[in-house]
């Protein structure tokens, strides 16, 4: 049995860096798409879509990041309260939190799935030159969606079992002194 949760646990910590190498590549992407706009624009050339395609990618790379960023505590927390009250309180409070959070993250999972659903059931397209079909650019929010709430789900068995969260160092600690 633990030989199952181990390889499960290196599963999903390997899930949540995949998803930060692929939003690092979806923030490559932009980079790209800005020179070969910038290029475009030189040369007299147009390239249709650019902003939009870019805005697409950031939206992407920020969905895929959240799962990653969670586990490094690049996302706020209110650590400073936590770090001031008795572990029995923080504990109450750490289960408190992340089961708000992962009952929102499963929520946004529902309804971000359902209006790709919907985009791609009424083949809506994007306003702008690219009339990109809307459901491709919101499938990475939903992939990203779903990793978080997965994440936000983990961490909070994590901490229902042991006590304490999974999250490897807060920002708010490392700003003190280092």
């Amino acid at each position: 049995m633990r030989k199952i949760a181990l390889s499960f646990r290196s599963f999903l910590d390997g899930l949540y860096f995949a998803c930060g190498v692929v939003a690092a590549l979806f923030l490559i992407a932009i980079l790209v798409l800005i020179v070969l706009q910038m290029v475009a624009r030189w040369t007299g050339e147009v390239f249709p879509g650019a902003p939009d395609y870019a805005g697409y990618c950031m939206a992407a790379a920020s969905f895929f990041a959240f799962a990653h960023a969670l586990n490094r505590g690049a996302h706020i927390r209110v650590s400073m309260l936590l770090n001031a009250v008795r572990p029995g309180f923080r504990r109450a409070l750490e289960v408190w939190c992340f089961a708000i959070a992962t009952g929102l993250g499963w929520y946004l999972v529902y309804y971000a799935t359902k209006a790709t659903y919907w985009s791609w059931k009424f083949n809506d397209i994007s306003q702008g030159q690219d009339a990109t079909p809307l459901w491709i650019p919101q499938s990475g929010m939903v992939a990203g969606s779903v990793v978080l709430a997965i994440a936000l789900t983990d961490h909070l068995i994590h901490v229902l079992i042991s006590g304490d969260h999974r999250i490897v160092a807060e920002v708010v600690e490392q700003s003190h002194g280092e």
